[in-house]
């Protein structure tokens, strides 16, 4: 949500074609300087333990003097497991670009035969019935998964559920209980920024690897990792950050406190060079708690879901939508068909603005207060819900409608499981062929698909307003744009808008008719439009403007 680079997942992938050496990727020295500045890594040859200690912090390096740091690594270290994945590709499919950008690996399009494409990550022993804790983008597609404990005995695993939403899975293994060591989980409410942080996992698949730092920020979001570019984009909430060294293959290792209790499982990291830059992130022990019990009873988690996309309303933005500066809030941008949200006829936004030059909508609710509880952002919204929320549960919403707070009760679905939505754009702008002309508007014709869609007459015909220009003559006029997104054969339309039927008493049966009768118009004139609005007929006059382009 931010034009930052998204986190990285951290899990390591490779291609029997290619093969990866620590001095395959630097110069010795330059990997000396390197392995230096990120701290030495413990392998399972080692005989003593080093922890990567941030030079600077005294009270880290005190600890580790204190002994803390041997005496957590030796009670957690038999805990974290070492996940190995195998997963088929097709011939021609190019197993790089699937996952580009790893460290290693050039971004290349090599034409390979049917390929085994191997992956590593971590996890952790989460009880005594053998089940093992780790990232679903670890796991995910895999075609067989090995799990290594710490005395290097590998058996073959299982997966019990999965979670992408929460990017947390459950694997299942048959060993003999000496083998399973559980860790205690911490609250990870309870954690402060400055906290001290202790990672432990396989970065780079050297296995046993601890790292220090400290709690860096807490209530970060993370976006849910998708490969269908047009499903619903979702963010994890309440994501811990840290400076702690993480590396691609400490996906699904543990985060710890300073009494080697788990606070959360770290999954991404943020960095140009796609190793540690000194911030990696941790899904929280908290939402750990909430998903994994399910994944191992059901073998999914079922989460809220209230059907809005939003943004958080900055003082700009809250002046193009005629609301004070100082107004803190969600703005809901687009409600969801059949979804809570629109059964309680929460309105998305109908209007386009410019606001530090990027085009935005607004005209929609904006939600200030769930159950009491103060929202100033969208984050406010998505955390309370995503920690407080229960499917099947009523939440009441305190809302600002055309500047007027209301409250609106909204009962809570299970978030939808799959991973399709809305496709495309049918949409036209009813803008002017050769004349200077604008009503500010763009529509979309009327056919019968889109006619039963919004509950009118399968022969009704005309134009669906989808988007209104700020400060445009249908802006000023009062036109409704559209907030609700639909898929017709595959497209994307926004519904929920006027229907222009005539302009000038000339029926208008679509887009085209439009067009035709704004080209011969001139900015300055009066046009009459004869539209429905929640299917009833009402014409409103307006004043045409001038095309800005």
């Amino acid at each position: 949500m931010t034009g930052k680079t998204n986190p990285k997942p951290l899990f390591i992938l490779f291609v029997t074609l290619f093969t990866m050496g620590v001095t395959g990727c630097s110069s010795p020295s330059a990997s000396a300087a390197s392995e230096a500045a990120a701290g030495t890594t413990a392998n399972n040859t080692a005989t003593s333990t080093q922890a990567v200690l941030p030079p600077a912090n005294n009270s880290v390096v005190e600890t580790a003097m204190n002994g803390t740091l041997e005496t957590i690594y030796s009670q957690v270290g038999p805990s974290v497991v070492h996940i190995q994945v195998e997963q088929q590709r097709s011939a021609n499919v190019n197993p790089l670009f699937q996952f580009p950008n790893l460290p290693g690996f050039p971004n290349v399009t090599p034409d390979v035969p049917d390929t085994t494409v191997h992956a590593e990550g971590s996890g952790f022993v989460w009880d005594m019935e053998g089940h093992i804790v780790t990232n679903n983008h670890v796991v995910a597609n895999a075609d067989k998964i090995t799990v290594a404990f710490a005395d290097n005995k590998m058996v073959e695993a299982t997966l019990v559920g999965s979670d992408p939403d929460s990017d947390l899975a459950v694997l299942s293994v048959n060993v003999e209980q000496q083998e399973l060591h559980p860790i205690q989980i911490a609250d990870s409410n309870l954690l402060h920024v400055g906290d001290l942080a202790i990672a432990i996992g396989n970065p780079f698949g050297e296995e046993g690897t601890m790292t220090v730092g400290i709690i860096s920020a807490l209530g970060r979001l993370l976006p849910v990792e998708t490969t269908n570019s047009n499903a619903p984009h979702y963010n994890i909430p309440d994501i811990i950050q840290t400076d702690a060294s993480i590396n691609p293959g400490n996906s699904g290792g543990v985060l710890l406190n300073d009494q080697g209790e788990v606070v959360g499982v770290t999954s991404a990291i943020i960095s140009p060079a796609g190793a540690s830059a000194g911030v990696g992130f941790a899904i929280p022990s908290d939402i750990v708690q909430q998903v994994v019990p399910a994944l191992i009873t059901d073998g999914h988690y079922d989460h809220p879901y209230l059907g809005i996309s939003g943004t958080t309303l900055t003082p700009d933005l809250a002046q193009a939508a005629d609301l004070p500066a100082d107004q803190m809030g969600a703005l809901i941008g687009e409600v969801v068909p059949n979804s809570p949200a629109d059964a309680a006829n929460l309105h998305g936004s109908d209007r386009q603005v410019e606001v530090d030059g990027q085009q935005m909508v607004v005209g929609g609710d904006v939600i200030t207060a769930v159950n009491g509880q103060p929202v100033q952002s969208i984050d406010d919204l998505i955390t309370y819900l995503y920690s407080n929320g229960q499917v099947g549960e009523k939440v009441s919403l305190t809302i600002l409608r055309d500047g007027k707070e209301q409250t609106v009760d909204v009962t809570l679905q299970a978030r939808p499981r799959t991973d399709s939505q809305d496709t495309g754009n049918t949409g036209s702008t009813a803008s002017n062929n050769g004349n200077h002309a604008s009503l500010g508007i763009t529509g979309v014709t009327v056919d019968s698909n889109l006619a039963q869609e919004l509950n009118l007459n399968q022969n009704q015909d005309g134009v669906l307003i989808e988007q209104i220009e700020q400060n445009s003559p249908a802006d000023e006029a009062g036109l409704h744009g559209s907030f609700k997104p639909i898929t017709i054969n595959g497209s994307r339309v926004l519904v929920g808008g006027d229907v222009i039927t005539a302009a000038n008493n000339e029926a208008i049966h679509s887009i085209q008719d439009l067009q035709t009768i704004i080209a011969q118009a001139k900015p300055g004139d009066k046009m009459t439009l004869t539209i429905l609005r929640d299917g009833k007929e009402q014409n409103i006059t307006l004043t045409l403007g001038e095309r800005s382009n």
